[in-house]
């Protein structure tokens, strides 16, 4: 049986590495992304199954990533999965808007993440 990818960018080592190391102990494929830049080829060339982004990222504009995402026929389809400090309310409410599917806290993604991952990849 083929593994799902899952396509990670993040910044932060913590708690970056170990999503992806929750996400391949639930047998997934984790490819890391960490140029926010190629985020959005990356998605359409891979074909993931879900994406995480990292919403406290220096490099650029995350929300931006979610609606080029979003707004791709190629990359629509994808569920976005946003994750932030809890401070960072104004970014995952912007995250939200730009189309993430969830947006959760740092605390939350690592703590809950098997729940999560069902309600990311509900049918809607």
């Amino acid at each position: 049986m083929t593994q799902p990818l899952a396509l990670v960018f993040y910044e932060k080592l913590m708690p970056g590495s170990q999503l992806v190391n929750r996400l391949q102990d639930l047998n997934y494929r984790v490819q890391a992304v960490n140029d926010l830049a190629s985020f959005q080829r990356c998605a359409q060339s891979e074909g993931p199954m879900l994406v995480f982004l990292d919403l406290e990222s220096k490099e650029g504009d995350v929300c931006q990533a979610i609606t080029a995402l979003k707004s791709d026929v190629a990359t629509q389809h994808i569920p976005v999965v946003a994750f932030a400090s809890e401070r960072a309310a104004e970014l995952q409410a912007a995250a939200q808007k730009a189309g993430a599917r969830l947006v959760v806290s740092e605390t939350a993604l690592l703590d809950h993440l098997p729940e999560l991952l069902n309600q990311a990849l509900q049918v809607e």
